[in-house]
Protein backbone atom coordinates (compact mmCIF):
# COMPACT_ATOMS: atom_id res chain seq x y z
CA UNK A 1 0.00 0.00 0.00
CA UNK A 2 1.80 3.63 -0.99
CA UNK A 3 0.85 6.43 1.34
CA UNK A 4 1.88 9.39 0.20
CA UNK A 5 4.92 11.48 1.69
CA UNK A 6 4.20 14.80 3.42
CA UNK A 7 5.89 17.51 1.09
CA UNK A 8 5.13 20.40 2.81
CA UNK A 9 3.20 20.33 7.08
CA UNK A 10 0.14 22.80 7.34
CA UNK A 11 -2.11 23.55 10.17
CA UNK A 12 -4.34 20.67 10.03
CA UNK A 13 -1.40 18.15 10.25
CA UNK A 14 -0.59 19.24 13.90
CA UNK A 15 -3.09 16.97 15.58
CA UNK A 16 -2.45 14.48 13.67
CA UNK A 17 1.47 14.77 14.70
CA UNK A 18 0.72 15.31 18.25
CA UNK A 19 -0.91 12.33 18.36
CA UNK A 20 1.46 9.71 16.14
CA UNK A 21 4.59 11.65 17.83
CA UNK A 22 3.56 11.16 21.13
CA UNK A 23 2.77 7.13 20.39
CA UNK A 24 6.04 6.91 18.94
CA UNK A 25 7.97 9.09 22.08
CA UNK A 26 7.04 5.73 24.21
CA UNK A 27 5.78 7.97 26.90
CA UNK A 28 8.98 10.30 26.51
CA UNK A 29 10.28 13.29 24.13
CA UNK A 30 8.24 16.03 26.16
CA UNK A 31 4.68 17.00 25.94
CA UNK A 32 3.17 17.25 22.57
CA UNK A 33 0.49 19.50 23.41
CA UNK A 34 2.58 22.43 24.23
CA UNK A 35 4.32 22.28 21.36
CA UNK A 36 1.38 21.93 19.07
CA UNK A 37 -0.33 25.03 20.74
CA UNK A 38 2.96 27.28 19.97
CA UNK A 39 3.49 25.81 16.22
CA UNK A 40 -0.84 26.17 15.62
CA UNK A 41 -0.51 30.18 16.45
CA UNK A 42 1.91 30.23 13.39
CA UNK A 43 0.46 28.10 11.00
CA UNK A 44 -3.60 28.87 11.65
CA UNK A 45 -3.31 31.97 9.30
CA UNK A 46 -2.52 29.54 6.28
CA UNK A 47 0.96 29.29 6.57
CA UNK A 48 3.11 26.23 5.98
CA UNK A 49 6.80 24.62 6.50
CA UNK A 50 8.19 22.92 3.76
CA UNK A 51 9.43 19.08 4.47
CA UNK A 52 12.41 17.51 2.48
CA UNK A 53 12.76 13.97 2.14
CA UNK A 54 15.99 12.87 3.31
CA UNK A 55 16.92 11.17 -0.12
CA UNK A 56 16.57 14.76 -2.00
CA UNK A 57 19.35 16.75 0.60
CA UNK A 58 22.17 17.74 -1.64
CA UNK A 59 25.51 16.55 0.02
CA UNK A 60 26.59 20.13 1.06
CA UNK A 61 23.27 21.17 2.89
CA UNK A 62 23.96 21.93 6.37
CA UNK A 63 21.42 20.59 8.57
CA UNK A 64 20.87 21.27 12.50
CA UNK A 65 19.39 18.27 14.56
CA UNK A 66 17.25 20.28 17.68
CA UNK A 67 15.07 19.33 20.58
CA UNK A 68 14.26 19.50 24.43
CA UNK A 69 16.94 18.06 27.05
CA UNK A 70 15.85 17.18 30.27
CA UNK A 71 12.58 15.65 32.41
CA UNK A 72 9.13 15.72 30.63
CA UNK A 73 7.70 16.49 33.91
CA UNK A 74 9.84 19.77 34.21
CA UNK A 75 8.54 20.45 30.17
CA UNK A 76 4.85 20.31 31.58
CA UNK A 77 4.70 22.14 34.72
CA UNK A 78 7.45 24.81 33.58
CA UNK A 79 6.54 26.67 30.40
CA UNK A 80 8.89 27.81 27.69
CA UNK A 81 9.58 31.02 26.49
CA UNK A 82 9.85 29.37 23.01
CA UNK A 83 12.92 30.67 21.31
CA UNK A 84 15.53 28.55 23.13
CA UNK A 85 16.15 26.80 19.87
CA UNK A 86 16.72 29.38 17.66
CA UNK A 87 18.98 31.15 20.14
CA UNK A 88 20.51 27.87 20.36
CA UNK A 89 20.92 27.63 16.37
CA UNK A 90 22.16 31.45 16.21
CA UNK A 91 25.19 30.35 18.66
CA UNK A 92 25.64 27.36 16.63
CA UNK A 93 25.94 29.55 13.37
CA UNK A 94 28.10 32.19 15.32
CA UNK A 95 30.36 30.17 16.21
CA UNK A 96 30.60 27.97 13.06
CA UNK A 97 30.52 30.85 11.07
CA UNK A 98 27.80 28.57 8.53
CA UNK A 99 24.37 29.03 8.08
CA UNK A 100 21.98 25.70 8.35
CA UNK A 101 20.09 25.31 5.38
CA UNK A 102 17.50 22.53 7.18
CA UNK A 103 16.15 21.92 10.43
CA UNK A 104 15.90 18.09 11.74
CA UNK A 105 14.17 16.43 14.82
CA UNK A 106 17.13 13.97 16.75
CA UNK A 107 13.71 12.41 18.11
CA UNK A 108 10.32 11.76 16.52
CA UNK A 109 9.01 11.30 19.26
CA UNK A 110 6.50 13.34 21.98
CA UNK A 111 7.32 17.67 21.50
CA UNK A 112 10.65 17.27 19.80
CA UNK A 113 8.84 15.67 16.84
CA UNK A 114 7.82 19.89 16.99
CA UNK A 115 10.46 21.03 18.39
CA UNK A 116 12.63 21.57 14.80
CA UNK A 117 9.38 22.96 13.06
CA UNK A 118 9.01 25.46 15.70
CA UNK A 119 12.71 26.74 14.63
CA UNK A 120 12.25 25.98 11.08
CA UNK A 121 8.83 28.60 10.92
CA UNK A 122 11.08 31.18 13.41
CA UNK A 123 13.93 31.21 11.09
CA UNK A 124 12.26 30.23 7.19
CA UNK A 125 13.87 27.06 6.86
CA UNK A 126 12.47 23.40 5.67
CA UNK A 127 12.65 20.81 7.76
CA UNK A 128 13.93 16.99 6.47
CA UNK A 129 11.47 14.34 6.80
CA UNK A 130 13.31 12.22 9.30
CA UNK A 131 15.09 11.90 12.47
CA UNK A 132 18.15 9.93 14.93
CA UNK A 133 15.66 7.96 16.96
CA UNK A 134 12.55 6.81 15.29
CA UNK A 135 11.09 7.42 18.93
CA UNK A 136 12.23 8.64 22.14
CA UNK A 137 15.66 7.95 23.82
CA UNK A 138 16.63 9.57 26.88
CA UNK A 139 20.17 10.50 26.37
CA UNK A 140 21.84 11.83 23.23
CA UNK A 141 24.71 9.14 22.63
CA UNK A 142 21.20 7.40 22.16
CA UNK A 143 20.52 8.38 18.32
CA UNK A 144 21.68 7.25 15.32
CA UNK A 145 23.67 9.97 14.29
CA UNK A 146 25.80 9.61 17.41
CA UNK A 147 26.00 6.01 16.54
CA UNK A 148 26.98 6.08 13.09
CA UNK A 149 30.08 8.48 13.70
CA UNK A 150 28.44 12.34 13.36
CA UNK A 151 30.99 13.98 15.60
CA UNK A 152 28.75 15.55 18.40
CA UNK A 153 29.85 19.00 18.32
CA UNK A 154 29.77 22.33 17.98
CA UNK A 155 26.33 21.73 20.14
CA UNK A 156 24.89 24.97 21.73
CA UNK A 157 21.98 24.41 24.94
CA UNK A 158 19.98 27.90 25.77
CA UNK A 159 17.59 28.35 28.67
CA UNK A 160 14.66 29.99 29.58
CA UNK A 161 16.23 32.70 30.84
CA UNK A 162 17.97 33.25 28.10
CA UNK A 163 21.55 32.01 28.95
CA UNK A 164 23.51 29.89 26.06
CA UNK A 165 26.35 27.63 26.03
CA UNK A 166 28.38 26.42 23.22
CA UNK A 167 29.59 22.84 23.50
CA UNK A 168 33.09 23.32 21.70
CA UNK A 169 34.75 19.91 21.50
CA UNK A 170 33.57 16.71 23.06
CA UNK A 171 34.64 13.35 22.22
CA UNK A 172 31.68 11.48 22.09
CA UNK A 173 28.06 11.64 22.48
CA UNK A 174 27.96 9.73 25.72
CA UNK A 175 30.44 12.94 27.16
CA UNK A 176 28.36 15.52 25.51
CA UNK A 177 25.06 13.63 27.44
CA UNK A 178 27.09 13.92 30.95
CA UNK A 179 28.12 17.25 30.42
CA UNK A 180 24.65 18.80 29.40
CA UNK A 181 22.59 17.11 31.30
CA UNK A 182 24.44 18.26 34.49
CA UNK A 183 24.42 21.63 32.53
CA UNK A 184 20.36 21.37 32.47
CA UNK A 185 19.87 20.57 36.34
CA UNK A 186 21.39 23.63 36.68
CA UNK A 187 18.96 25.60 34.02
CA UNK A 188 16.01 23.90 36.13
CA UNK A 189 16.01 20.45 34.60
CA UNK A 190 14.99 21.61 31.06
CA UNK A 191 16.91 23.49 28.23
CA UNK A 192 16.85 23.15 24.16
CA UNK A 193 19.67 21.80 22.69
CA UNK A 194 20.95 22.66 19.00
CA UNK A 195 23.37 20.56 17.28
CA UNK A 196 25.60 19.07 15.89
CA UNK A 197 25.38 20.61 12.35
CA UNK A 198 25.68 18.17 9.65
CA UNK A 199 26.36 17.63 5.75
CA UNK A 200 23.08 16.14 3.97
CA UNK A 201 25.35 13.34 3.34
CA UNK A 202 26.04 12.52 6.82
CA UNK A 203 21.94 12.59 7.39
CA UNK A 204 21.22 10.14 3.99
CA UNK A 205 23.83 7.94 5.84
CA UNK A 206 22.60 8.02 9.68
CA UNK A 207 19.26 9.08 9.67
CA UNK A 208 16.00 7.34 10.59
CA UNK A 209 14.10 8.47 7.44
CA UNK A 210 10.57 8.90 6.49
CA UNK A 211 9.77 9.22 10.36
CA UNK A 212 7.94 12.79 10.08
CA UNK A 213 5.76 11.61 7.49
CA UNK A 214 5.19 8.40 9.74
CA UNK A 215 3.91 9.67 12.32
CA UNK A 216 1.37 12.42 10.85
CA UNK A 217 -0.13 8.99 9.25
CA UNK A 218 -0.54 7.11 12.21
CA UNK A 219 -2.15 9.99 13.85
CA UNK A 220 -4.40 10.53 11.35
CA UNK A 221 -5.14 6.69 11.04
CA UNK A 222 -6.14 7.28 14.89
CA UNK A 223 -8.34 9.93 13.98
CA UNK A 224 -10.32 7.95 11.26
CA UNK A 225 -11.08 5.24 13.43
CA UNK A 226 -12.29 7.37 16.35
CA UNK A 227 -14.36 9.36 13.45
CA UNK A 228 -16.07 5.95 12.37
CA UNK A 229 -16.42 4.48 15.69
CA UNK A 230 -13.77 1.47 14.46
CA UNK A 231 -11.19 0.65 16.98
CA UNK A 232 -8.32 3.24 17.37
CA UNK A 233 -6.19 1.03 19.27
CA UNK A 234 -6.23 -1.64 16.17
CA UNK A 235 -5.72 1.32 13.50
CA UNK A 236 -2.65 2.54 15.52
CA UNK A 237 -1.31 -0.69 15.87
CA UNK A 238 -2.13 -1.87 12.19
CA UNK A 239 -0.38 1.10 10.60
CA UNK A 240 2.59 1.52 12.99
CA UNK A 241 3.58 -2.46 12.27
CA UNK A 242 3.10 -3.11 16.04
CA UNK A 243 0.81 -5.36 17.96
CA UNK A 244 -1.54 -4.93 20.79
CA UNK A 245 0.95 -6.33 23.85
CA UNK A 246 -1.92 -5.69 27.10
CA UNK A 247 -4.92 -4.04 28.45
CA UNK A 248 -5.13 -3.22 31.95
CA UNK A 249 -6.02 -0.66 34.35
CA UNK A 250 -2.67 1.05 35.98
CA UNK A 251 -3.18 0.18 39.87
CA UNK A 252 0.46 1.83 41.16
CA UNK A 253 2.83 4.05 39.39
CA UNK A 254 6.28 5.12 41.36
CA UNK A 255 8.38 8.07 39.54
CA UNK A 256 10.92 10.35 40.67
CA UNK A 257 13.19 12.96 39.03
CA UNK A 258 16.84 11.15 39.59
CA UNK A 259 19.95 13.35 37.72
CA UNK A 260 17.83 14.84 34.90
CA UNK A 261 15.56 12.26 34.49
CA UNK A 262 11.94 11.06 35.33
CA UNK A 263 12.35 7.68 36.38
CA UNK A 264 9.91 5.03 37.70
CA UNK A 265 7.81 1.99 37.80
CA UNK A 266 4.48 1.48 36.57
CA UNK A 267 2.07 -1.74 37.80
CA UNK A 268 -1.10 -3.03 35.60
CA UNK A 269 -4.06 -5.21 36.17
CA UNK A 270 -4.94 -7.08 33.04
CA UNK A 271 -7.92 -6.66 31.51
CA UNK A 272 -10.28 -8.04 29.00
CA UNK A 273 -8.59 -11.11 27.46
CA UNK A 274 -5.75 -10.45 29.63
CA UNK A 275 -7.48 -10.16 32.88
CA UNK A 276 -6.17 -12.32 35.91
CA UNK A 277 -2.53 -11.30 34.62
CA UNK A 278 -0.35 -8.61 36.39
CA UNK A 279 1.90 -6.21 34.27
CA UNK A 280 4.79 -3.94 35.05
CA UNK A 281 6.77 -1.41 32.77
CA UNK A 282 9.86 -0.09 33.44
CA UNK A 283 10.89 3.70 32.34
CA UNK A 284 13.37 6.25 32.23
CA UNK A 285 11.61 9.21 30.89
CA UNK A 286 10.38 6.60 28.28
CA UNK A 287 8.81 3.31 28.86
CA UNK A 288 11.89 0.21 28.70
CA UNK A 289 11.05 -2.88 29.59
CA UNK A 290 7.36 -4.95 29.90
CA UNK A 291 7.42 -7.64 31.95
CA UNK A 292 4.66 -10.01 33.42
CA UNK A 293 3.85 -11.24 36.59
CA UNK A 294 6.20 -13.92 36.40
CA UNK A 295 9.55 -11.60 35.20
CA UNK A 296 9.19 -12.62 31.55
CA UNK A 297 9.69 -9.69 29.14
CA UNK A 298 7.49 -9.41 26.89
CA UNK A 299 8.93 -6.14 25.37
CA UNK A 300 12.65 -4.46 25.73
CA UNK A 301 14.27 -1.36 24.19
CA UNK A 302 14.75 -0.55 21.26
CA UNK A 303 11.27 -1.82 20.31
CA UNK A 304 8.78 1.07 21.24
CA UNK A 305 6.50 0.49 24.59
CA UNK A 306 3.62 2.75 23.95
CA UNK A 307 0.82 2.94 26.20
CA UNK A 308 -1.99 4.84 24.84
CA UNK A 309 -5.96 5.00 26.34
CA UNK A 310 -7.82 1.93 25.85
CA UNK A 311 -10.62 3.42 24.28
CA UNK A 312 -9.42 6.47 22.02
CA UNK A 313 -5.62 5.51 21.66
CA UNK A 314 -4.58 8.98 22.71
CA UNK A 315 -0.68 8.11 23.99
CA UNK A 316 -0.35 8.56 27.59
CA UNK A 317 3.27 9.67 28.41
CA UNK A 318 5.28 8.85 31.74
CA UNK A 319 4.32 12.32 33.23
CA UNK A 320 1.00 12.06 32.97
CA UNK A 321 0.40 8.46 34.12
CA UNK A 322 -1.89 7.56 37.38
CA UNK A 323 -3.61 5.27 39.33
CA UNK A 324 -7.07 4.19 37.56
CA UNK A 325 -6.45 4.84 33.95
CA UNK A 326 -7.58 2.25 31.34
CA UNK A 327 -4.81 1.73 29.06
CA UNK A 328 -3.69 -0.36 25.65
CA UNK A 329 -0.35 -1.05 25.10
CA UNK A 330 1.42 -1.57 21.82
CA UNK A 331 4.73 -2.77 20.74
CA UNK A 332 6.16 -1.53 17.76
CA UNK A 333 9.60 -3.26 16.56
CA UNK A 334 12.34 -0.74 16.10
CA UNK A 335 13.56 0.83 13.03
CA UNK A 336 16.55 -1.08 11.45
CA UNK A 337 18.63 1.56 12.47
CA UNK A 338 18.45 0.70 16.04
CA UNK A 339 17.92 -2.90 16.14
CA UNK A 340 21.49 -3.64 14.74
CA UNK A 341 24.80 -5.07 16.58
CA UNK A 342 26.25 -1.55 16.85
CA UNK A 343 22.88 0.33 18.22
CA UNK A 344 22.28 -2.68 20.38
CA UNK A 345 25.27 -1.56 22.60
CA UNK A 346 24.00 1.91 23.13
CA UNK A 347 20.26 1.17 22.84
CA UNK A 348 19.37 -2.71 24.22
CA UNK A 349 18.17 -3.73 27.77
CA UNK A 350 22.24 -3.37 28.92
CA UNK A 351 22.63 0.18 28.27
CA UNK A 352 20.08 0.93 31.08
CA UNK A 353 21.00 -1.22 33.40
CA UNK A 354 19.24 -4.59 32.70
CA UNK A 355 22.14 -6.94 31.77
CA UNK A 356 19.36 -9.94 32.14
CA UNK A 357 16.93 -9.11 29.94
CA UNK A 358 17.82 -10.76 26.58
CA UNK A 359 16.69 -8.21 23.20
CA UNK A 360 14.31 -10.45 21.62
CA UNK A 361 12.63 -8.59 18.40
CA UNK A 362 9.21 -8.69 18.13
CA UNK A 363 7.62 -9.54 14.54
CA UNK A 364 7.05 -7.34 11.98
CA UNK A 365 8.55 -3.94 10.20
CA UNK A 366 8.97 -0.46 11.89
CA UNK A 367 6.31 1.42 9.82
CA UNK A 368 3.92 -1.41 8.73
CA UNK A 369 1.92 0.21 5.51
CA UNK A 370 4.27 2.97 6.10
CA UNK A 371 7.44 1.19 5.35
CA UNK A 372 8.07 2.29 2.37
CA UNK A 373 8.69 5.20 3.91
CA UNK A 374 11.61 3.96 5.93
CA UNK A 375 14.84 3.72 4.89
CA UNK A 376 17.06 0.33 5.85
CA UNK A 377 20.78 0.73 6.48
Amino acid sequence: MSIEQLRSLRYEHLEPLAIGAGILGTGGGGSPYLNKIFVAEMLKRGGEVPVIPVSELDDDALVASTGGVGAPTVGVERLKQGDELLRALRALEKYTGRKATHMISAEIGGGNSISPIIVALQAGLPVVDGDGMGRAFPEMQMDTFAIYGVHPTPAAVSDIRGHVAVFDEISSGHDLERYVRTLTVQMGGGAGLTGPLMTGADIRRTAVQGTLSFAVRLGEAVIAARKAHSNPVTAASEMSGGQLLMTGKITDVERRFVAGFARGHLKLAGTGAYEGHDYSIDFQNENLVLQDENGTTLCSVPDLICIVDAETAEPISTETLRYGLRVAVIGIPAPQLIATAEALEVVGPAAFGYPEVEYRPLDGVYGGKLAELVSRR
